[in-house]
């Protein structure tokens, strides 16, 4: 007797089922925990990771995290109104800014400042510098599209009653589109910045002093040291501290802004 779509859907769940209980009892069987324990998280190293690894890399990371989406927000509102601006220049200049720096590796650019600026234009850059310029640089042109679709994303009406109450255009834009264009924006703004605390750790390519180190640098030189991977996991732990309540703010925005979306091109 052949089976309904239904109850071959529960012997497939069930088969499922089967399969993850077997895999969990062969790893908790045969699995040496002791082993993977000592490797992977080996509370000795642990201990002497901290406060180090607080006070030093994880502060480097916030710090390099903050200065980069500061920059990069600044860039990003700039490059936005001049895709919307009806001067034809400054629509080519945002829209050539935004594709390259969109379709290049942010590592080349971290390169480019770190070694390249400064020796063709002659210039020193400190390692805050750097990261700021760098990590703003590659945002701002993600933020732009975003930023554009939130400002475009406010509804006409807004403008037209700002406009029949004596609003110039400036104004209009600078009091009414985008107070209202970064409430819609706010969510994907938070995964930004989720991005750009991950991204932070491309500073490795600089060369960094010890009161420099941010957490994936200060884990790396720390797991070449105790030959274990217990300083990764560590570093994961803490990105984890900063990502976790970020992508759980976002969600939040979202849900009170209702789940409007912004169509980013």
């Amino acid at each position: 007797m052949a089976m309904s779509k239904r109850q071959r859907a529960k012997v497939f769940r069930g088969v499922q089922y089967g399969v993850l209980i077997v895999a969990i009892v062969l790893l908790a069987v045969f699995a040496d925990w002791g082993k993977i324990q000592h490797a992977f998280l080996d509370f000795e190293v642990a201990a002497k990771l901290f406060p180090n690894i607080i006070v030093v890399a994880l502060k480097n990371t916030i710090i390099y995290s903050a200065l980069g989406f500061a920059f990069g927000l600044a860039l990003g509102l700039v490059l936005a109104l001049m895709k919307l601006s009806s001067v034809g220049p400054y629509r080519w200049i945002a829209t050539a800014y935004i594709e390259f720096f969109r379709g290049v590796p942010a590592l080349l650019v971290f390169i480019a400042f770190a070694y390249g600026v400064p020796t063709a234009f002659q210039l020193r850059f400190d390692t805050y510098s750097t990261v700021m310029l760098a990590l703003g640089i590659v945002a701002g042109a993600y933020m732009a599209e975003t930023i554009r679709a939130g400002i475009q994303a406010v509804p006409k009406g807004q403008i037209e009653a700002a406009r029949s109450l004596g609003m110039s255009a400036s104004r209009t834009m600078i009091t009414v589109v985008i107070p209202q264009a970064f409430r819609i924006i706010l969510p994907p703004l938070t995964n930004e910045l989720i991005m750009l605390t991950k991204d932070s750790s491309l500073i490795y390519v600089i060369g960094l002093a010890a009161s420099e180190r941010e957490l994936t640098q200060f884990g790396r030189q720390a797991m070449n040291e105790y030959r274990g991977m217990t300083p990764i996991v560590i570093a994961g732990f803490l990105y984890l501290i900063i990502t976790l309540p970020l992508g759980y703010l976002s969600r939040h925005l979202e849900r009170r802004t209702g789940g409007k979306k912004v169509s980013v091109v």
